[in-house]
C-alpha cells in the first residue's frame, strides 16, 4: 500500500484543531495537504515509506537512466515550509469510521476528525495464470529496481556465458507507461549496448510490446496514435498489436493473436497493464466500485461517510470517472482541502469539476506525443520538450529536479556517455570452461574517432535487428 496522509480537524468553537488524518500517495495526498499549510488543523500525513515516489520516471531507474533518489523525496521534509503536518510511518490496516479511528501496524491506533485516503493503486493481473507471482511491475522503486538489475544479471551472464538463446524483454501494455518503457530499453539496446556490451549479439536482444487493442496509447487522437506506433518501429520495437497475453511462466509468455497461440522466450516481463485498488482496502470499511476503488460523491466524498474523503486513482465516482492522471489527484487533493477549510468555518464549496489541462507520453530521445489544453496535438520534438520540462518541474525538492535534469541530459543530449547507472548483481557463474586472452595493446584513438566508431557499430547492430526475425 501507498502513504497514508492523516490530518486532524476539529470543529470550528472546539478547544482544540481538528485532525485530518490523510492516507495518500504523491500527487493527491501531498497536494491535500500543502493546501491545509495555513488552515486551523493538525495534519497527520501517514505512509509505509518515509519517502514519496514520483511515479512517471519509475521506467527511467528501471532502464538505468536515473537512480532512484532522483525521483523520491523524503516525506518528513515536507515540515520544512509547513509546520502544522508531522509524518507517521505506519501502514493502516483496518477502520473503524464509527470510532473514527484508523488500525496501524506495529499496534497504532491514531484518531481522526475528517479522514483523506489517497493510496493510490497497485497492478492489475486481470486473473492471468502466473502474472502476479512471475511478471514485474512498476509500482515501487524497489520494483523498478528489480526490473533493473535483472536485466544486467543477464547482460553479464550472456558476456560471459555466450548467447545460447535470444534475451527478449516483454512489455505488457501499450498506454503511456508501457510505451515509455519499451522505447527505452530499445534506445538502450540500440546506443549503448554497441559500445557497453561489444561481446553480445545486438540481433539477438528483442523488446516486445504486447496490447491487446489495435493500437498503442488509446486515450490519444488516432494520428498521435500512429505516430507512437511510428516511432516504436523506427526503434525496432517489436509490437505485438492485438493480442492477449493467456500466460506468464518462468521462461516466457502465451499470447494469442487472432486465435493462434505463440510462446514467446523471454528473460523479463514488465507489466503495464490495468490498475486496481490494493488489497488492504477491503479492511477499511468503505464502498468499493469498479477494480476496488472508492466509491465517492461530486465533493469526492466517500459515499455514505460525511468526514471521509478518497482521491486520485483509488477512489471512483460512478457518475463521472476521471483518468488515472496526476493532475485529477492534485486538483482533487485541492478540492478536498477547501472542503474541509470552508465546512471549519461553516461555508460551502461547489462540486469537484475536474480541469482538464492534458495527457503526454514520450517515445524517446526527441519523440512524444501531447494533447494539451489551448495547443495543437503536440509531437515529435516540441511534444518532448514539454514532456521533459513537465516533468522535472512536477518533481518534489529542487535536488530531485537538478538531478535528474543532469541525468536526462546525459541521457538524451550526450550520446558518448553510455554511463548506464547499475546497483548489484549476482556473481557469473561460466558454465563452461572459458579462457579469456589478453589482447594486444591497441593504439589510442581519439574521442570522435571513438564515438564515430560507436555509432557505426550502433547502426549495424539496427540494420541486423530490422533483418532479424520477429520470434
Amino acid at each position: 500500500m501507498r502513504r497514508v496522509a492523516r490530518r486532524g480537524i476539529r470543529r470550528v468553537g472546539s478547544a482544540r484543531k481538528s485532525a485530518a488524518p490523510c492516507v495518500a500517495r504523491a500527487f493527491g495526498g501531498i497536494a491535500a495537504v500543502r493546501k491545509l499549510k495555513r488552515a486551523d488543523v493538525d495534519v497527520t500525513l501517514i505512509d509505509r515509506h518515509t519517502y514519496n515516489t514520483f511515479q512517471p520516471l519509475l521506467y527511467q531507474v528501471a532502464t538505468a537512466s536515473l537512480n532512484p533518489g532522483d525521483i523520491t523525496w523524503f516525506l518528513r521534509a515536507i515540515r520544512a515550509k509547513q509546520s502544522n503536518v508531522r509524518f507517521l510511518k505506519g501502514l493502516v490496516e483496518s477502520m473503524d469510521h464509527e470510532t473514527k479511528t484508523l488500525q496501524l501496524d506495529g499496534g497504532l491506533e491514531v484518531k481522526y476528525d475528517y479522514l483523506v485516503i489517497a493510496v493510490g493503486v497497485t497492478a492489475n493481473f486481470f486473473g492471468i495464470p502466473g502474472a502476479a507471482e512471475l511478471a514485474m511491475p512498476l509500482y515501487r522503486r524497489s520494483q523498478a529496481l528489480a526490473v533493473r538489475d535483472k536485466m544486467f544479471a543477464a547482460l553479464e551472464d550472456f558476456a560471459v556465458n555466450g548467447q545460447d538463446r535470444d534475451l527478449r524483454i516483454i512489455v505488457v501494455g501499450g498506454g503511456a507507461t508501457g510505451v515509455e518503457t519499451a522505447g527505452a530499453f530499445a534506445e538502450l539496446r540500440n546506443n549503448d549496448m554497441p559500445v557497453t556490451y561489444p561481446e553480445l549479439d545486438r540481433k539477438r536482444v528483442h523488446i516486445t510490446l504486447i496490447e491487446m487493442l489495435p493500437h498503442v496509447l488509446g486515450p490519444f487522437h488516432p494520428k498521435l496514435r500512429d505516430y507512437a506506433r511510428k516511432s516504436l518501429d523506427k526503434r525496432d520495437v517489436d509490437l505485438r498489436l492485438g493480442t492477449a497475453v493467456k500466460e506468464v511462466r518462468d521462461d516466457g509468455v502465451l499470447v494469442e493473436h487472432d486465435g493462434e497461440q505463440e510462446f514467446l522466450p523471454a528473460s523479463i516481463v514488465v507489466w503495464a497493464s490495468g490498475i486496481t485498488a490494493h488489497p488492504t482496502v477491503q479492511d477499511w470499511s468503505v464502498p468499493q466500485g469498479r477494480g476496488g476503488r472508492i466509491e465517492t460523491d461530486e465533493h469526492l466524498r466517500v459515499k455514505g461517510m460525511k468526514d471521509v474523503f478518497a482521491i486520485g486513482d483509488v477512489s471512483i465516482s460512478p457518475d463521472e470517472p476521471l483518468p488515472q492522471l496526476a493532475q485529477p489527484a492534485i486538483q482533487g487533493g485541492k478540492h478536498v482541502a477547501n472542503v474541509i477549510k470552508a465546512e471549519l468555518k461553516g461555508k460551502t464549496v461547489k462540486p469537484f469539476k475536474y480541469k482538464d489541462k492534458g495527457t503526454m507520453a514520450t517515445i524517446g530521445r526527441s519523440s512524444a506525443v501531447a494533447e494539451i489544453k489551448f495547443l495543437p496535438r503536440l509531437k515529435g520534438f516540441p511534444a518532448w520538450v514539454i514532456w521533459v520540462g513537465l516533468h522535472v518541474a512536477t518533481l518534489l525538492g529542487n535536488r530531485n529536479r537538478f538531478a535528474t535534469m543532469i541525468n536526462l541530459t546525459a541521457k538524451y543530449l550526450v550520446w558518448g556517455s553510455h554511463n548506464a547507472i547499475v546497483g548489484e548483481t549476482p556473481p557469473v557463474v561460466a558454465l563452461k570452461p572459458v579462457t579469456v586472452d589478453a589482447r594486444e595493446p591497441r593504439k589510442a584513438v581519439s574521442r570522435a574517432a571513438a564515438r564515430k566508431a560507436a555509432v557505426a557499430s550502433a547502426a549495424k547492430g539496427i540494420e541486423g535487428v530490422r533483418q532479424g526475425p520477429k520470434g
